[in-house]
Protein backbone atom coordinates (compact mmCIF):
# COMPACT_ATOMS: atom_id res chain seq x y z
CA UNK A 1 0.00 0.00 0.00
CA UNK A 2 2.57 2.60 0.58
CA UNK A 3 4.42 2.28 -2.59
CA UNK A 4 0.79 2.63 -4.46
CA UNK A 5 0.53 5.40 -2.46
CA UNK A 6 3.57 6.99 -3.57
CA UNK A 7 2.88 6.63 -7.24
CA UNK A 8 -0.04 8.38 -7.13
CA UNK A 9 1.97 11.34 -5.12
CA UNK A 10 4.13 10.78 -8.28
CA UNK A 11 0.84 10.78 -11.09
CA UNK A 12 -0.25 14.07 -8.55
CA UNK A 13 2.99 15.95 -8.25
CA UNK A 14 3.60 16.00 -12.27
CA UNK A 15 0.17 16.60 -12.85
CA UNK A 16 1.20 20.17 -11.30
CA UNK A 17 3.41 20.69 -14.82
CA UNK A 18 0.24 20.38 -17.29
CA UNK A 19 1.41 23.05 -19.60
CA UNK A 20 5.04 21.77 -19.69
CA UNK A 21 3.38 17.96 -20.54
CA UNK A 22 1.28 19.46 -22.88
CA UNK A 23 4.41 21.34 -24.55
CA UNK A 24 6.57 18.04 -24.66
CA UNK A 25 3.40 16.54 -26.44
CA UNK A 26 2.99 19.30 -29.41
CA UNK A 27 6.63 18.70 -29.99
CA UNK A 28 6.57 15.13 -29.77
CA UNK A 29 3.71 15.48 -32.55
CA UNK A 30 5.33 17.78 -35.01
CA UNK A 31 8.46 15.72 -35.00
CA UNK A 32 6.50 12.68 -35.50
CA UNK A 33 4.63 14.14 -38.60
CA UNK A 34 8.63 15.65 -39.67
CA UNK A 35 9.64 11.57 -39.14
CA UNK A 36 6.42 9.97 -40.63
CA UNK A 37 6.98 11.50 -43.81
CA UNK A 38 10.63 10.56 -44.15
CA UNK A 39 9.79 6.83 -43.41
CA UNK A 40 7.19 7.32 -45.81
CA UNK A 41 9.75 7.74 -48.47
CA UNK A 42 12.17 5.33 -47.76
CA UNK A 43 9.40 2.32 -47.30
CA UNK A 44 7.90 3.38 -50.71
CA UNK A 45 11.36 3.32 -52.21
CA UNK A 46 12.48 0.22 -50.42
CA UNK A 47 8.87 -1.84 -49.44
CA UNK A 48 8.76 -4.65 -47.33
CA UNK A 49 12.39 -3.26 -45.33
CA UNK A 50 13.11 -4.54 -42.38
CA UNK A 51 9.76 -7.03 -42.32
CA UNK A 52 7.55 -3.53 -41.88
CA UNK A 53 5.02 -2.29 -44.55
CA UNK A 54 4.38 1.69 -45.19
CA UNK A 55 1.76 1.50 -42.31
CA UNK A 56 3.97 -0.16 -40.23
CA UNK A 57 6.50 2.04 -40.41
CA UNK A 58 4.38 5.22 -39.47
CA UNK A 59 2.92 3.78 -36.38
CA UNK A 60 6.49 2.59 -35.59
CA UNK A 61 7.46 6.44 -35.77
CA UNK A 62 4.20 7.64 -33.67
CA UNK A 63 4.79 4.79 -31.18
CA UNK A 64 8.19 5.73 -30.39
CA UNK A 65 7.20 9.18 -30.01
CA UNK A 66 4.98 8.29 -27.81
CA UNK A 67 7.53 6.76 -25.77
CA UNK A 68 9.67 9.90 -24.87
CA UNK A 69 7.91 10.49 -22.47
CA UNK A 70 7.08 7.53 -19.96
CA UNK A 71 10.03 5.94 -20.73
CA UNK A 72 11.97 9.23 -20.49
CA UNK A 73 14.41 8.46 -23.51
CA UNK A 74 16.19 11.50 -23.23
CA UNK A 75 16.79 11.04 -19.53
CA UNK A 76 16.12 12.54 -16.25
CA UNK A 77 12.78 12.14 -14.50
CA UNK A 78 14.49 11.05 -11.00
CA UNK A 79 15.75 13.93 -8.67
CA UNK A 80 18.67 11.68 -6.92
CA UNK A 81 21.36 12.82 -8.46
CA UNK A 82 20.70 16.51 -7.49
CA UNK A 83 20.13 15.25 -3.63
CA UNK A 84 23.16 13.29 -3.91
CA UNK A 85 24.78 17.01 -4.52
CA UNK A 86 22.73 18.98 -1.48
CA UNK A 87 23.01 16.03 0.66
CA UNK A 88 19.17 15.41 0.86
CA UNK A 89 20.23 11.97 -0.33
CA UNK A 90 21.20 11.30 3.68
CA UNK A 91 17.67 11.54 4.82
CA UNK A 92 16.28 9.23 1.68
CA UNK A 93 18.55 7.04 2.96
CA UNK A 94 17.15 6.46 6.60
CA UNK A 95 13.67 6.30 5.37
CA UNK A 96 12.02 2.95 6.72
CA UNK A 97 11.54 2.34 3.00
CA UNK A 98 13.67 0.97 0.52
CA UNK A 99 15.04 3.80 -1.71
CA UNK A 100 15.03 1.89 -4.90
CA UNK A 101 11.35 1.04 -4.83
CA UNK A 102 10.58 4.38 -3.78
CA UNK A 103 12.17 5.85 -6.64
CA UNK A 104 10.42 3.64 -8.61
CA UNK A 105 7.11 3.61 -7.49
CA UNK A 106 7.54 7.41 -8.23
CA UNK A 107 8.49 7.19 -11.51
CA UNK A 108 5.48 4.58 -12.47
CA UNK A 109 3.03 7.46 -10.88
CA UNK A 110 5.55 10.20 -13.59
CA UNK A 111 5.25 7.55 -16.26
CA UNK A 112 1.30 6.82 -15.74
CA UNK A 113 0.68 10.84 -15.88
CA UNK A 114 2.97 11.48 -19.52
CA UNK A 115 1.63 8.47 -20.87
CA UNK A 116 -1.87 10.27 -20.33
CA UNK A 117 -0.87 14.11 -21.65
CA UNK A 118 2.24 13.56 -23.68
CA UNK A 119 1.28 10.33 -25.18
CA UNK A 120 -1.88 10.06 -26.58
CA UNK A 121 -2.42 13.16 -28.23
CA UNK A 122 0.15 12.44 -30.75
CA UNK A 123 -0.78 9.05 -31.28
CA UNK A 124 -4.26 10.59 -32.05
CA UNK A 125 -2.72 12.81 -34.68
CA UNK A 126 -0.87 10.29 -35.90
CA UNK A 127 -4.11 8.19 -36.46
CA UNK A 128 -6.40 10.97 -38.15
CA UNK A 129 -3.16 12.12 -40.00
CA UNK A 130 -2.43 8.69 -41.46
CA UNK A 131 -3.53 6.06 -40.32
CA UNK A 132 -2.02 3.74 -37.96
CA UNK A 133 -2.06 0.12 -37.51
CA UNK A 134 -4.71 -0.80 -34.96
CA UNK A 135 -4.47 -4.66 -33.39
CA UNK A 136 -7.55 -6.89 -34.29
CA UNK A 137 -6.87 -9.43 -31.38
CA UNK A 138 -7.76 -7.31 -28.16
CA UNK A 139 -5.40 -10.04 -26.28
CA UNK A 140 -2.44 -7.72 -28.02
CA UNK A 141 -3.89 -4.43 -26.26
CA UNK A 142 -3.31 -6.38 -22.64
CA UNK A 143 0.42 -7.50 -24.17
CA UNK A 144 1.28 -4.09 -25.20
CA UNK A 145 -0.19 -2.63 -21.72
CA UNK A 146 2.49 -5.81 -20.08
CA UNK A 147 5.27 -4.53 -22.64
CA UNK A 148 5.01 -0.63 -21.80
CA UNK A 149 5.65 -1.40 -17.72
CA UNK A 150 7.95 -3.16 -18.14
CA UNK A 151 9.68 -0.97 -21.07
CA UNK A 152 9.17 1.96 -18.20
CA UNK A 153 11.15 -0.34 -15.31
CA UNK A 154 13.81 -0.55 -17.57
CA UNK A 155 14.25 2.27 -18.45
CA UNK A 156 14.22 3.13 -14.56
CA UNK A 157 16.17 0.53 -13.87
CA UNK A 158 18.65 2.20 -16.09
CA UNK A 159 17.75 5.88 -14.88
CA UNK A 160 18.47 4.98 -11.42
CA UNK A 161 22.07 3.88 -12.14
CA UNK A 162 23.09 6.80 -13.43
CA UNK A 163 21.79 9.17 -11.41
CA UNK A 164 23.70 7.01 -8.71
CA UNK A 165 26.55 7.44 -10.43
CA UNK A 166 26.98 10.75 -8.71
CA UNK A 167 27.63 9.65 -5.21
CA UNK A 168 30.94 9.09 -6.78
CA UNK A 169 31.57 11.18 -9.86
CA UNK A 170 31.91 15.39 -8.78
CA UNK A 171 29.30 16.11 -11.51
CA UNK A 172 27.03 13.67 -13.64
CA UNK A 173 26.10 15.83 -16.52
CA UNK A 174 29.07 13.38 -18.64
CA UNK A 175 27.02 10.46 -17.68
CA UNK A 176 23.60 11.71 -18.21
CA UNK A 177 24.94 12.63 -21.92
CA UNK A 178 25.82 9.86 -22.44
CA UNK A 179 23.44 7.86 -21.46
CA UNK A 180 20.77 10.06 -23.87
CA UNK A 181 23.13 9.16 -26.99
CA UNK A 182 22.74 5.52 -25.77
CA UNK A 183 19.09 5.16 -25.34
CA UNK A 184 18.49 7.15 -28.35
CA UNK A 185 20.26 5.55 -30.50
CA UNK A 186 19.93 1.61 -29.59
CA UNK A 187 16.24 2.14 -28.48
CA UNK A 188 14.93 2.21 -31.48
CA UNK A 189 13.99 6.20 -31.81
CA UNK A 190 16.09 6.80 -34.28
CA UNK A 191 14.99 3.98 -36.78
CA UNK A 192 13.95 1.19 -36.27
CA UNK A 193 16.62 -1.95 -34.82
CA UNK A 194 15.58 -4.55 -37.36
CA UNK A 195 17.31 -1.77 -40.33
CA UNK A 196 20.83 -2.28 -38.14
CA UNK A 197 22.92 -4.41 -40.41
CA UNK A 198 25.12 -7.82 -39.07
CA UNK A 199 25.99 -7.68 -36.09
CA UNK A 200 25.49 -4.22 -35.02
CA UNK A 201 21.89 -4.77 -35.51
CA UNK A 202 22.15 -8.04 -33.24
CA UNK A 203 23.79 -6.07 -30.32
CA UNK A 204 21.49 -3.22 -30.43
CA UNK A 205 18.36 -5.46 -30.13
CA UNK A 206 20.51 -7.53 -27.20
CA UNK A 207 20.85 -4.21 -24.93
CA UNK A 208 18.13 -3.00 -22.81
CA UNK A 209 17.74 0.10 -24.51
CA UNK A 210 15.71 -1.94 -26.99
CA UNK A 211 12.83 -2.75 -24.61
CA UNK A 212 11.72 1.11 -24.23
CA UNK A 213 11.10 1.09 -27.28
CA UNK A 214 11.71 -1.68 -30.08
CA UNK A 215 10.03 -3.89 -28.40
CA UNK A 216 6.86 -2.71 -26.88
CA UNK A 217 6.39 -1.37 -30.51
CA UNK A 218 7.02 -4.03 -32.09
CA UNK A 219 4.09 -6.40 -29.45
CA UNK A 220 2.20 -3.67 -30.60
CA UNK A 221 2.59 -4.35 -34.49
CA UNK A 222 2.48 -8.33 -34.01
CA UNK A 223 5.99 -8.38 -35.47
CA UNK A 224 7.72 -10.68 -32.10
CA UNK A 225 6.57 -13.31 -30.27
CA UNK A 226 4.61 -12.29 -27.45
CA UNK A 227 6.73 -14.56 -24.49
CA UNK A 228 9.91 -14.02 -26.06
CA UNK A 229 9.53 -10.42 -26.09
CA UNK A 230 7.74 -9.80 -22.28
CA UNK A 231 10.52 -12.45 -21.26
CA UNK A 232 13.20 -10.29 -22.72
CA UNK A 233 12.20 -7.10 -21.06
CA UNK A 234 11.49 -9.16 -17.24
CA UNK A 235 14.82 -10.33 -17.53
CA UNK A 236 16.56 -6.90 -18.00
CA UNK A 237 13.98 -5.22 -15.74
CA UNK A 238 15.32 -7.96 -13.00
CA UNK A 239 18.94 -7.78 -14.16
CA UNK A 240 19.15 -3.59 -13.74
CA UNK A 241 16.75 -3.60 -10.00
CA UNK A 242 19.25 -5.96 -8.61
CA UNK A 243 22.46 -3.81 -9.89
CA UNK A 244 20.69 -0.86 -8.40
CA UNK A 245 20.00 -2.78 -5.01
CA UNK A 246 23.75 -3.26 -5.02
CA UNK A 247 24.42 -0.07 -6.25
CA UNK A 248 22.19 1.55 -3.49
CA UNK A 249 23.93 -0.50 -0.57
CA UNK A 250 27.10 0.51 -2.02
CA UNK A 251 26.06 4.20 -1.88
CA UNK A 252 24.45 4.00 1.86
CA UNK A 253 28.27 3.25 2.94
CA UNK A 254 29.74 5.71 0.70
CA UNK A 255 27.50 8.55 2.36
CA UNK A 256 28.35 6.92 5.66
CA UNK A 257 31.98 7.38 4.46
CA UNK A 258 31.52 11.10 3.94
CA UNK A 259 29.86 12.02 7.05
CA UNK A 260 26.21 12.64 6.23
Amino acid sequence: MLYLRIAGYGFRRHSAYRAAALAGAFTNTVFGILRAYILIALWEARPGLAGYGVADAVTFCFLSQAFIGPMQVFGGGLELAGRVRTGDIAVDLVRPASLQMWSLADDLGRAGYLFLLRSLPPTLVGAALFGLVTPADPATWLFFAAALTLGVVVSFGWRYLIALSACWIVDDRGAQSLSLVMTFFFSGMVLPLNLFPGWLGTLANALPWSAMVQVPADVYLGKRDVLDALGFQAAWAVALLALGALVTRAARHKVVIQGG
